[in-house]
């Protein structure tokens, strides 16, 4: 009888966290609505008063997206005397050929190439490379798979003039968000970071990062806070909390667009949400006791708090999702009262809170329509089973970030699809070995698919539900993940 409370105690912490993590969005969804749009600061009165940029372009193996790039930045709108762009080649396939070809199609744009024959440190150390020779005293960074808004600079550089500004964020777009489910599922989860918690964060001058690409930098501030570092997997992460904890001050401008391609297949989708949960745990570890123990505001703490561990939440849904068959056997023995159950109905507020999240964000994005709130009620559930489903493999990185195992810097393939369906099967830049991990999705597909039909065949109907979205999910993970790992090998 003892090892049912033990499941539970397992299950309720669990829970537990869940349930404060989600108080913390809720705090977010309320600042969201009270955030006022911070517009273009004073228009600067000439040219003469703009400052001079870098546009960083850290390039690795990009052939089927890089001439898209070079093309969109180079009709960025600013003065030419005042912009230089440097394409950060580390690249060691036909890519490089590209570039320079491609190169001389700009021959009035001031391009520099700095290709690098060792990858040393990675993106973080191609950007702090880069940084060595870069003449602009602002800094802005676009990865490949970004079509940047050729008025980005002229909207976001006069945010400068107050000294105090490290960094401006722009919201993240999206070019292929149709093209399938998955697309589809992450600009869904991309939209509600977008608008309710960076703008939540940046409306009560809580910490907030720079999203790796789509945004800009003072050069000083970069180098005041410690330049690029790739002690993490998540470097930009990482300089944004040592350039906040240093007092520098960062912008988040949402009616700034910069459109991006989303990983269109799972093997592509899962390499990014390793990097990212991995990397954020990493940064948890190395930042958030110098956050806590730090002259902040408490607010500016627990905000803190829940955005390094935000990815300790896949861990607590996997606790929760095992612990939860022999707490179903519990049911249906007669081993646990009905009382646990009913009081358990607090953690619906969970639920509730993150739907709200999600609701206010996605439709405030298509502005409230009949029509985005059909696609919401869809999505919602759908989304939430394939968070679940993803458990198993993000539940991984975020264990070997937080007990401090490295790995390489793996990019994200880039496809440059359009909304071509299948056109992704000839991308040579695929994963094709299967990770141990997809087995492991698959058989609990099976056990929670067994589990939803034995709740019907019993009458025991107390985590229904629950085993149903978990079956869903892990199934929809699994067999996408086989899907995309197998279909190169013709199986």
């Amino acid at each position: 009888m003892m090892w049912i409370y033990l499941f539970l105690g397992i299950y309720g912490l669990a829970m537990c966290f869940i349930l404060c993590y989600s108080l913390a969005q809720a705090n977010l969804l309320w600042y969201f609505f009270r955030f006022k749009k911070n517009g273009t600061a004073a228009a600067l009165s000439s040219d003469s008063d703009l400052p001079a940029v870098t546009i960083q372009l850290p390039v690795f193996n990009e052939k089927y997206v890089v001439r898209r790039l070079m093309a969109a930045v180079a009709r960025m709108d600013y003065p030419s005397d005042k912009l230089e762009i440097q394409i950060l080649d580390d690249s060691t396939d036909e890519t490089s050929s590209i570039i320079q070809e491609e190169l001389q199609k700009f021959p009035n744009t001031n391009f520099q190439y700095l290709y690098r024959e060792k990858r040393t440190g990675f993106k973080a150390g191609a950007l702090r490379a880069g940084l060595e020779k870069a003449a602009g005293d602002l800094i802005a960074i676009f990865d490949a798979d970004f079509i940047p808004d050729a008025q980005f600079l002229l909207k976001t550089v006069p945010h400068f003039t107050d000294p105090q500004i490290g960094m401006v964020q722009s919201r993240w777009g999206h070019l292929n968000e149709s093209y399938s489910l998955f697309t589809r599922l992450q600009a869904f989860a991309l939209d509600a970071h977008f608008m309710v918690e960076q703008m939540g964060r940046n409306a009560q001058q809580a910490f907030i990062n720079f999203n790796g690409t789509g945004g800009i930098w003072r050069k000083s501030c970069i180098v005041d806070a410690g330049n690029w570092q790739e002690d993490t997997l998540t470097e930009d992460l990482d300089l944004s909390y040592r350039a906040q904890q240093k007092g520098w001050k960062f912008l988040y401008r949402p009616d700034v667009v910069s459109p991006a391609e989303l990983p269109p297949v799972m093997s592509a989708i899962k390499s990014q949400q390793f990097r990212w949960t991995k990397g954020g745990a990493e940064c948890a570890v190395k930042h958030l006791r110098q956050v806590l123990t730090g002259s902040f505001p408490l607010k500016v703490k627990i905000h803190a708090a829940a955005h390094l561990l935000n990815s300790m939440i896949f861990i607590a849904v996997l606790l929760v999702s095992l612990s939860s068959i022999p707490i179903w056997w519990g049911f249906y023995q007669g081993l646990i009262p009905l009382f646990y159950f009913k009081a358990a109905a607090l953690f619906l507020l969970s639920f509730v809170i993150i739907a709200s999240v999600y609701f206010f964000a996605n439709l405030s994005l298509a502005n409230y329509s009949r029509r985005g709130l059909i696609r919401y009620l869809w999505e919602l559930p759908v989304f939430l089973s394939v968070s679940m489903g993803l458990s198993v493999h993000n539940g991984q990185a975020v264990w070997e970030g937080l007990t401090g195992k490295k790995s390489p810097f793996i990019r994200t393939p880039k496809y440059n699809l359009g909304e071509k369906p299948g056109a992704w099967v000839s991308n040579v830049y695929h994963q094709l070995k299967v990770p141990a991990g997809t087995y492991v999705e698959a058989i609990l597909a099976l056990v929670f698919l067994f589990l939803v039909g034995l709740s019907i065949y019993t009458g025991t109907y107390e985590m229904l539900l629950f085993h149903a979205m978990l079956a869903m999910g892990f199934s929809l993970v699994s067999l996408a993940s086989f899907k995309s790992y197998w279909i190169r090998e013709g199986l």
